[in-house]
Order: structure tokens, then C-alpha cells, then sequence
């Protein structure tokens, strides 16, 4: 079934479609890594260097993305064997592999959320560090993770198989003022504690000197997290803006989406690092476990704070579900436009599917830091490369002229981005994957292969 003949739905609103790419981008990538990334980049020097890759790398690229999915009217797989030719028309395959790839995983730490909350409200959190770290070994790995994992696969079938306004439309418009509110909330408490001040001076205050000696670590990290939190290389911008009209403006609605999105990351660093200089936590401490272990251990000790902590997890969880409805539809779209299904049937078989992927994750923790570092510094950084060639170099008029469907005439504005695309864009993106390769490799050699031979 070709795309264009499918009848394929529409958001209602444009609100509806902003809120639904800031929520994709808000989810997981704001409230998960970013605390644990910033923190394992020293702080205010990795902020730097991601505020400037979310401007000047963020902004072009999302543009890219934008302009094929609403030309072609499809997801990524079908976009590419439209626009592309020879081997570039396998290009939207690594979109719907990376996004299948993250959604296994995420859909496990998602289920940490859930366990987290209910944690909250109930024993409470261990107030020791070494104590919360195997409190979070203990709820995250073996059948409990699976089963939550589970649980929240269940979700997003119901959610993402009732369709795009019914059903993801709906959904977004609910959790996305929830989701800021709660944060802004969480922010201000956060600026009273004793730790605040310190707090502040960590994540604000750039050391230049460590930016020059990290750089071979910043880079990558700082460029893969902006292309994560923005959902950039997924395939969700393609498949979003899939289901736009003619008459959007699309720099308008990218400027508005990277705002909220990179707002909302700002703010859960003033939520999470006043906790843990408060509670006299390395904000240091690496790991994909970060704010369920350290900042667990500071809601632990800190008065109300099982019901903060429960606050604040319930705010992750609802996040999570934002962008996971993003990722599954990638798929979903897949099956739907190129396959014929129909949108329930293609939900659930995908959610199956995820499950099965996912169980090496739940099952240990290891697997799942094998999974996130393939498709953080590896298959995002792929994707996006790949399509920014293309559509920089081989499709330029073409996204020009879409660029410019419910704009006007850009003049020199579209050269200026394309070229935007083409070299700086290019550039940074190709030496963060080359970095983010080696650095992979290193992973698997220094923790993956000991693990395996261990097992």
C-alpha cells in the first residue's frame, strides 16, 4: 500500500502536533539521561557544550526531518524508497532498527518509574547510597522489571492503538501540562534547600579549562544526548510531521519545540542536583541508574522525601510515556503504511515484539547499558548523518521548496540552512559518531565482554 494512498490520518491542531514533539523530546532523554550525563561531564562545561550543539546542530536538523516527513507523507522506511536512490533508499531502515532498539530498553527503565513511585508511597527509598544501589539491583533486574515492563508495553497499546487524534493527541494534552507544572513545582522547592547554592555553582558555572581536557568525552556525549533529547535520528520527527498540512509553518513549530524541550532539561537539573548536593551525593556518579540510585538515597533522607521522591518518579513515569508513544508509532506507522495492517493489530504486534527484545534488559542491567550505548552513540548519530547527507546534498531543492510550503519564499534563508546541513551539521555529527564508536568499543571490551565470560 503506498503512503500517499493510504488515508492517513492528521493532527487536529497544531497544538496538538507541538505537544506531541515535546513530548517525545521531553520524556526519557530530559528527565533519565539527562542528569546522569551532565553529571558524568562535569557539569556546567557539558551543559555548555550541549546548549550550543541543541542551537546550532539541533535546529537545522530537526528541519531536515521535518521537511521528508511531510513531503512524502510517510515514515521513514517509505520517505527514503520515495526520495531516495540506489542505496539511500535503505536509509529509513536504520531509523525504525534504532527506534525498535531504544524502545526495548526504554520500555524497562520506564517500568523503574512505575516501581519507583509505588516505592515512594509505600517502604520508602534506603537512605544509603550503597544501600539504594542494591535496593535498585534488586527492583531492577529478574521477572519484577519484566513484568512492569510489561505493564507498561500495555499502555502504550492502548494508547498509540486508538490513533493519532483519539488516542496520541489526546493523550499528550493532558501529560505535557502535567509534566511542566510538576517540574516548575519541583524546581522551586528544590532552590530552598541547603545545597542549592552549590548546586547552582556546578551546573551553571562553566570551567573552561575542563571543556579543553574532556573534550574527547564531551563531544560525543553532548551530541548524542541533544540528538536523544530532541528525538533526532529516531525517525519520530519524519513520522510527526507525516501527518502535518501544507500550511504549517515548520521553523516556527521547530524553534517552539527545541524552546520547550531545552527549558524543561534546564529545569530538571535545577530539580535533581540541588537533591543531591544536599544529600552530599557525587552528582558524579555515572551509570544509567543515576537518579534511582543517588537521588533515590536523597529522597531517602530528606523529610517528606518519600512523597517528593514519589512526586518526582510519577513525573518520570508520565514523561517516559510521552516519548514512548513517539517511538512506538515509528513502527507502528511502518507496519501501517507499508504493510497494510490496521493500527491496533500493528500496535500490538510491535509491543509483543518489544517485549521479547526487552527481556535481556530486564533481565540485566549490563545488557541494558550494551543497548543504550549502541544506539546513543552509534545508531542515533548514524541516522542522523545519514539523512543530513542526503537531503543536504542530494534532495536540496526539493526541501527547499517544502521548507517553504506555508512560509513564502525564504531567499537566501534556505541556502543559508542548507548549508548549515551540509558542513557544520555534518561535521560535528560524523566526528561525534566516530568518537561515540570508540567509545563503545571500549565499553564492550571493559565491561560487556568480562560480564559475558562471568555469566
Amino acid at each position: 500500500m503506498s503512503s500517499l494512498e493510504a488515508d492517513r490520518e492528521q493532527w487536529s491542531t497544531r497544538a496538538g502536533f507541538v505537544l506531541a514533539a515535546v513530548g517525545s523530546a521531553v520524556g526519557l532523554g530530559n528527565i533519565w539521561r539527562f542528569p546522569f550525563v551532565t553529571g558524568e561531564g562535569g557539569g556546567a562545561g557539558f551543559l555548555l557544550v550541549y546548549l550550543l550543539f541543541v542551537a546550532s546542530i539541533g535546529l537545522p536538523a530537526i528541519l531536515i526531518e521535518f521537511v521528508v516527513g511531510r513531503r512524502t507523507r510517510s515514515n521513514p522506511i517509505g520517505a527514503f524508497e520515495r526520495i531516495g536512490t540506489g542505496v539511500w533508499r535503505y536509509v529509513g531502515w536504520v531509523f525504525v532498527v534504532t527506534t525498535f532498539v531504544i524502545m526495548s530498553y526504554y520500555s524497562v527503565v520506564a517500568g523503574w518509574t512505575i516501581r519507583y513511585t509505588i516505592l515512594g508511597l509505600g517502604e520508602g527509598y534506603a537512605t544509603d547510597p550503597g544501600a539504594a544501589g542494591e535496593q535498585f539491583l534488586t527492583l531492577a533486574q529478574g521477572v519484577e522489571a519484566m513484568a512492569f515492563h510489561a505493564l507498561f508495553l500495555l499502555v502504550i497499546v492502548a494508547i498509540v492503538g486508538l490513533g493519532i487524534r483519539r488516542g496520541i493527541e489526546v493523550a499528550v494534552k493532558v501529560m505535557m501540562p502535567a509534566i511542566v507544572l510538576i517540574v516548575a513545582g519541583l524546581a522551586v522547592w528544590a532552590a530552598t534547600l541547603d545545597g542549592a547554592s552549590a548546586a547552582y555553582a556546578y551546573y551553571l558555572s562553566p570551567d573552561f579549562g575542563s571543556i579543553a581536557a574532556d573534550w574527547t568525552s564531551i563531544l560525543p556525549a553532548a551530541a548524542g544526548q541533544a540528538f536523544y533529547t530532541l528525538s533526532l535520528g529516531f525517525g519520530i520527527m519524519i513520522t510527526y510531521a507525516s501527518y502535518l498540512g501544507e500550511d504549517r509553518n515548520l521553523i516556527e513549530d521547530a524553534a517552539i519545540i527545541i524552546g520547550f524541550d531545552t527549558a524543561i532539561a534546564l529545569a530538571v537539573g535545577l530539580v535533581v542536583f540541588p537533591i543531591l548536593f544536599t544529600a552530599g551525593i557525587d552528582p558524579g556518579d555515572p551509570g544509567v541508574g543515576a537518579i534511582f540510585i543517588t537521588l533515590a538515597a536523597a529522597f531517602g533522607g530528606l523529610t517528606a522525601g518519600g512523597l517528593v521522591g514519589a512526586v518526582f518518579f510519577l513525573t518520570v513515569a508520565v514523561a517516559a510515556l510521552s516519548s514512548a508513544i513517539s517511538l512506538t508509532e515509528v513502527v507502528v506507522a511502518y507496519a501501517i503504511d507499508e504493510r497494510g495492517m490496521g493500527r491496533l493489530r500493528a500496535t500490538a504486534l510491535v509491543c509483543a515484539a518489544l517485549f521479547v527484545l526487552g527481556l535481556g534488559p530486564a533481565y540485566d542491567i549490563v545488557l541494558l547499558e550494551l543497548y543504550d550505548g549502541f544506539a546513543d552513540g552509534v545508531l542515533l548519530l548514524l541516522g542522523g548523518l545519514l539523512v543530513t547527507a542526503y537531503v543536504a546534498w542530494g534532495w536540496s531543492e526539493e526541501a527547499i521548496e517544502e521548507l517553504e510550503a506555508g512560509i513564502g519564499h525564504l531567499d537566501r534563508l534556505g541556502t543559508c540552512w542548507i548549508w548549515l546541513a551540509r558542513v557544520p551539521v555534518l561535521v560535528v555529527v560524523a566526528v561525534s559518531l566516530a568518537l561515540g564508536v570508540v567509545e563503545y568499543v571500549g565499553f564492550i571490551e571493559e565491561s560487556f565482554l568480562p560480564w559475558l565470560r562471568g555469566s
